[in-house]
């Protein structure tokens, strides 16, 4: 059912039909909060949402009849129209090419910037599709300064045009009370996909090469067939030091962050880096790369390292594990430093930027 009358914002939630990992996890927090600043902002998405419980408290219209990118691109444009062509915000990183009062919030270009790292239908279909939506948004949103100058760099967009909307922890999730046992006993963690950009092959490395006793690395994440390498599990499995968890709840991450004595991030190219400041929020010393946004993320609060050098990281892991009052000063300052980035202030960010636009006429 289509409103009576022009909503002033419509959410793309096609994101609720997809599993909840880092994008998806953005999208999610931002719209919880803009829903309660903007109450009659109007979420849509295609039929088959898996996520009803958010879906309930978005009040979220499935609409349509196609899924995935058909949805969004041929269908989605259709509803708009019917609706008198509102202001469309779309925050996981893809939006219909054929509507252009939008907004769309594009997280990184990893795929421009090494596509070795992405299956290459995926690098391509990107490669066809984002430049096309960039050009056609209104506004571009992204999460660090550091993608911003990417995308100056990359797609030849005027930096005024791009507005930077950080990530944040989700307290609900890490502050939650009571925590599930340590089922790995002593262990450093890491926390991400089994993709070559999370640089897993080299953190196993140095691992190996620390020679550290009775320390297991414990790698927390899900594997996804948009990325090479589909042998790299399979090296994994027949090593007793290393653990493969999977997708882990968010009680289950939450313990692996607690219990954890160091957190690593040997990441080659974050356009963000959510996990290490989760990481931090749970009490967790961290290690992260020196590249890409992870920087200006971390700030102080962490210990780093070049992520292309292994003896370099297996250094960095037995000083942090042995040197205790270095770890806890990096504990006290992540425990600071995740605590100045937050939804609320970030969803604020987001209402004033579309108010602004929705100011502004717009001819489709």
């Amino acid at each position: 059912m289509l409103l009576n009358r022009k909503p002033p914002v419509v959410i793309n939630a096609r994101f609720l039909t997809q599993p909840i990992t880092g994008v998806q996890r953005f999208a999610v927090e931002l719209c919880l909060r803009l829903k309660e600043l903007l109450p009659e902002v109007v979420f849509v998405a295609p039929r088959g949402v898996v996520h009803p419980e958010i879906g309930e408290r978005l009040g979220v219209m499935e609409l349509g009849k196609l899924a995935g990118h058909l949805w969004e691109q041929l269908e989605l444009p259709l509803i708009l129209r019917r609706m008198g062509s509102p202001l469309l915000v779309n925050l996981c990183n893809t939006a219909p090419i054929l509507y252009s009062n939008k907004v769309v919030c594009i997280h990184d270009l990893a795929f421009l910037v090494n596509p070795s790292w992405f299956s290459k239908s995926f690098a391509g279909f990107y490669k066809m599709l984002i430049p096309r939506v960039a050009k056609s948004s209104r506004k571009i949103l992204t999460v660090s300064e550091y993608s911003k100058g990417t995308i100056v760099e990359y797609l030849a967009v005027p930096a005024n045009k791009i507005e930077v909307v950080y990530n944040a922890v989700s307290e609900a999730t890490f502050s939650a009370t009571g925590i599930a046992g340590n089922k790995y006993g002593n262990y450093v963690l890491v926390v991400g996909s089994l993709d070559p950009r999370k640089n897993l092959k080299t953190l196993v490395s140095a691992f190996n090469a620390s020679g550290l006793q009775d320390t297991k690395l414990v790698i927390a994440g899900g594997s996804s067939s948009i990325f090479n390498d589909p042998e790299f599990k399979e090296q994994l499995m027949g090593n007793p030091s290393i653990v493969l968890t999977g997708y882990l709840s968010d009680e289950e991450l939450r313990a692996a962050y607690r219990h954890a004595k160091l957190f690593v991030y040997p990441s080659l190219f974050e356009g963000f880096g959510l996990p290490p400041l989760e990481a931090m929020y749970c009490g967790c010393a961290t290690m992260v790369s020196n590249t890409t946004s992870l920087p200006e993320v971390c700030a102080d609060a962490s210990y780093y390292v070049n992520p292309t050098q292994p003896a370099e990281i297996a250094h960095a892991i037995r000083l942090l594990l042995e040197d205790v009052p270095l770890r806890q000063s990096l504990v006290e300052k992540g425990f600071a430093r995740s605590r100045e980035f937050s939804w609320e202030k970030s969803a604020q960010r987001l209402k004033q930027i579309l108010e602004s636009l929705s100011r502004t006429p717009h001819n489709a």
